[in-house]
């Protein structure tokens, strides 16, 4: 197998999430800012043009790095970060969503929209009017994800998941790039400082 790696956080994420595993795989470094992403080589590999990707043995390409880190998961040796019973798999991808679609793609199009429109008006649809908003929007559920994890260790109860790499990777990521998160918000800096101080932070 080859990893596609870059900067950004989505890369991180796999990255964070192997080292968690023990899995080890080479790496192939692809020029996110150069636009090397965007090149043909690259989209013949994965044709939404996105970092990271994983290229199998048999030449077969994974992108989205939830697929990527299930994959990697269940051909892996050693305990699961998604889940043991299908209660726990389904626990996990229950709370992956909701990282996804209410805090990581406001965040991330907040960025792109305003201090990332440079790099990206280009690549993709901006919409910079909508920047504000989409920033607002990751801090209202930030909040309100606050206030569901309070006494927990991890955003699963006692279970180290997908779901807390996910998030810990975007805190630092939006702290990065002028969004830092409301440090009134006890339960998620506490969970931050619980993942910084794992190895694997620094994957």
């Amino acid at each position: 197998m080859l990893f596609y790696d870059s900067v950004g956080p989505n890369p991180r994420v796999v990255r964070m999430f192997m080292a968690e595993r023990g899995i080890e795989i080479p790496k192939a470094t692809i020029d996110l800012r150069g636009g090397e992403n965007r090149q043909a080589s690259y989209l013949a590999k994965n044709p939404a043009g996105q970092m990271p990707c994983l290229e199998l043995d048999d030449g077969s390409v994974l992108a989205e790095i939830t697929a990527i880190c299930e994959y990697l998961d269940e051909i892996s040796p050693g305990p699961s970060l998604i889940g043991a019973t299908a209660r726990e798999r389904a626990e996990t991808r229950m709370w992956v969503r909701r990282i996804d679609l209410n805090i990581v793609e406001p965040m991330a199009n907040g960025f792109r929209f305003s201090e990332g429109l440079k790099l990206f008006q280009n690549r993709i649809r901006c919409i910079p009017a909508a920047a504000d908003d989409l920033k607002k929007t990751a801090q209202e559920r930030l909040a309100w994800l606050d206030g569901l994890i309070q006494g927990r260790d991890f955003i699963c109860g006692d279970r180290l998941t997908l779901a807390d790499i996910l998030l810990f990777c975007f805190l630092d990521f939006g702290k990065q790039v002028g969004q830092p998160w409301n440090p009134d918000l006890t339960a998620v800096t506490a969970l931050h400082e619980r993942m910084k101080a794992r190895p694997s932070a620094a994957a």
